[in-house]
């Protein structure tokens, strides 16, 4: 349905997103009653206490076709059985409320312990070795393809969105001389070990399909890479096991820089469409906005 004036104007907050969600619940015959916020980034996700589902609220009707994509893809690997999230089959997917697109997910009882970087490097070595099926269409990396909705509508500083429109077309000068040498293939386009879960069987789950593409292996490593030897996130021996399970160090590779700089330019852009939410998310904000700035400086970013 369409999103009137009012409404569009106030921007994807919890509480908007939250009234999404119920929305969305009624229409799909579940109950609402007790459901938690679980995480607010560029999805809503709840979680609810009436049934094992975990409700995602998209930004925006832009994400309708993502939302899609999501879809399909966990239908496919479900027939790989690939190790991932599944969605709820029973419940027409993705919904429209209100101009956002919404999915529903069977929850995953977490274990009792975090994904390692060696079981990210052997998860993405096995989904990069799967045959993408004809009839599953899937976009091309695009490293550019929110950024500019989200430098318009994040409540930021015009000097901050000054700065970071030069950046993007410096970014963009850089990604057009990019030449790759690897074949491409399917690509989950966010693959941090956060995007990895751990059931209560042990089992290694590939969760977050939002950004998946048929492409280049590449834009799958410079997440780790990046978040090893810009910020200093892992130990050299977790990133040693990353390698190690993946087979490359991406470090190695003549355009890791160029990477490095769209991976911590998506990593400030992401976190600063909800720096309203609270003053330690505006405050991560300026932490990073500042190391932008400074190519050189030491980046004293912290997990989000």
């Amino acid at each position: 349905m369409a999103v009137d004036a009012a409404r569009s104007e106030e921007g994807f907050t919890s509480a908007r997103a939250t009234r999404v969600m119920v929305a969305a619940c009624r229409t799909a015959g579940l109950d609402d009653t007790g459901a938690r916020l679980i995480r607010l980034g560029e999805n809503a996700l709840f979680r609810l206490a009436s049934a094992p589902v975990i409700v995602r609220v998209a930004r925006g009707e832009e994400w309708l076709r993502t939302a899609c994509t999501e879809v399909a893809v966990s239908r496919w690997l479900a027939g790989e059985e690939f190790p991932a999230a599944r969605i709820v089959e029973d419940l027409e997917q993705p919904l429209l409320i209100e101009g956002h697109p919404v999915t529903f997910w069977h929850q995953i009882v977490e274990g009792d312990r975090k994904a390692t970087y060696g079981e990210l490097g052997g998860i993405l070595r096995h989904l990069h070795s799967l045959k993408v099926p004809t009839g599953l269409e899937l976009p091309s990396f695009d490293p550019f393809d929110k950024q500019e909705l989200r430098m318009d509508r994040a409540v930021i500083p015009e000097d901050d969105k000054v700065f970071l429109r030069k950046r993007w077309r410096e970014l963009r000068d850089k990604y057009d001389e990019l030449r790759f040498e690897t074949p491409k293939g399917p690509v989950h386009g966010d693959a941090h070990v956060q995007n990895l879960m751990v059931d209560d069987q042990g089992q290694v789950l590939l969760i977050d399909f939002e950004a998946f593409c048929y492409d280049h292996p590449e834009w799958d490593l410079m997440v780790t890479a990046v978040e090893h030897h810009s910020l200093g996130w892992q130990t050299d021996e977790q990133y040693a096991d990353f390698v190690a399970a993946y087979g490359r160090d991406l470090y190695d590779w003549r355009g890791y820089e160029t990477l490095r700089g769209l991976q911590e330019f998506g990593m400030t852009t992401w976190l600063m469409q909800n720096v309203q939410e609270d003053e330690k998310t505006a405050a991560e904000y300026r932490r990073r906005i500042a190391g932008l700035r400074n190519d050189d400086a030491p980046r004293d970013w912290r997990p989000w």
